[in-house]
């Protein structure tokens, strides 16, 4: 009897942590992740204004992508070794480092010193993505599901507050953004004194002789695994890919850089608004069929785009489009998560987001070219860019439907 009473007082214990740190990571997606939207808003403006040729203009987001996508797997190994709080400060002084090389940039009107900002804070992309799996670090598995979706819905307040610094600072001072970097900055240095709050203790070390679970090989032909991660890839990945384009397709089509900011905020609202109930949805109907439900709106977010470009359909088409990615991307991170084994965890999480970023800078890189170098036309180039979600939709589709069809095993 005193055995089970001790059981239940561990995991109240757990229960408790759990929900404190999800608070302090909610807080961090909120205050500190206002700086992607910042940075998704302004980058590809900017690198229109420094680029020597408009076919590159995007170069300095999709160095932001490519950032995350080499630092994911070293970030892992280092909280794995450090612990998830000494990552995560390690990537706001990263994130600030990033965003004072592009102040520079913007100040000696140099797109290389600029591109190579988006670089370092590409480091910061990644740990925010770390955010959801480190919700579920002291979580109950009962507790997990919805942890990861408190922590995404905090995103919240990322949407509005990074467009609201956006319009306050664009032009404040003589060079246009450079008062947006120095904002940047600011927020970055706020990281180190949240994540001082941080009750995530350190991974044990591994006993002598004891494994570090699957191999890699064997984690990849795990079907769950390599579904969640082709899910979640192509619904990142597509996302970014219309998303930077955006910016420069409003602002092409004759609309303020005030509209494009105002579209990028009602978007990452629709990323993050849904997290409220994304957790429960799963746990009702399951992540496969969510992962499905978003799927089928990045399609309908795709449509809308190409039946206008008036500010209604830019409006519509860019929320559809942050609603798909939540159902999407939370029901992969879900799937990920049950399929994973303790010892596997920050292995196969480096992996994991190696790979979505990988394709997310690829994507990234097609968009600037998809938008201003297949035709001189604005219009044209939009549909270019959203007639390219198609493929990867019918990728993704096919192998969830796979994954659905065969034979659960015992």
């Amino acid at each position: 009897m005193s055995g089970i009473v001790g059981q239940e007082a561990v995991a109240i214990e757990d229960l408790g942590r759990a929900k404190r740190n999800v608070v302090i990571l909610a807080m961090a997606q909120g205050i500190l992740g206002a700086q992607m939207p910042m940075n998704f808003v302004v980058s590809g403006l900017a690198g229109q204004m420094l680029a020597p040729n408009p076919c590159i203009a995007t170069l300095p987001l999709s160095m932001i992508i490519l950032g995350s996508a080499l630092s994911a797997r070293p970030l892992a190994g280092f909280m794995e070794r450090h612990g998830r709080q000494a990552g995560f400060v390690l990537s706001c002084i990263a994130g600030a480092a990033g965003a004072a090389v592009a102040f520079a940039g913007l100040w000696y009107s140099s797109f290389l010193l600029f591109t190579l900002g988006g670089l370092l804070t590409g480091v910061y992309m990644a740990a925010q993505g770390f955010y959801r799996f480190a919700a579920t670090d002291c979580a109950p598995v009962s507790y997990q599901g919805r942890a990861i979706s408190w922590v995404m819905a905090a995103g919240l307040s990322s949407a509005l507050l990074g467009p609201f610094l956006v319009r306050q600072t664009t032009d404040l001072v003589a060079v246009p953004f450079m008062a947006t970097y120095a904002a940047i900055i600011g927020l970055n240095l706020v990281g180190p004194f949240l994540f001082a709050f941080l009750d995530i203790p350190k991974p044990k070390a591994s006993a002598a002789g004891a494994t570090g679970g699957r191999s890699l090989r064997a984690l990849i032909r795990t079907p769950e695994i390599a579904v969640a991660m082709i899910c979640a890839t192509v619904t990142y990945a597509l996302m970014n890919l219309v998303m930077t384009s955006t910016p420069l397709a409003v602002v092409g089509c004759g609309f303020e850089t005030s509209d494009a900011a105002n579209i990028v905020s009602g978007h990452v609202i629709a990323m993050f608004l849904p997290s409220f109930f994304t957790g429960h949805l799963i746990a009702r109907f399951g992540a496969a069929r969510i992962m499905a439900t978003g799927l089928v709106i990045l399609a309908g977010a795709g449509a809308v785009a190409l039946s206008g470009v008036a500010l209604g359909h830019f409006y519509l088409a860019l929320v559809l489009l942050g609603a798909g990615w939540n159902f999407g991307y939370i029901g992969a991170t879900a799937m990920l998560t049950k399929a994973q084994r303790p010892e596997e965890r920050a292995r196969l999480q480096g992996l994991n987001d190696a790979v979505v970023f990988g394709g997310v800078f690829l994507a990234s890189l097609s968009s600037g070219g998809l938008m201003n170098c297949l035709s001189g036309n604005v219009q044209t180039g939009w549909s270019a860019v959203n007639l390219a979600m198609l493929p990867f939709l019918v990728l993704a589709g096919g192998a969830l439907i796979w994954l659905m069809l065969r034979p659960k095993e015992s």
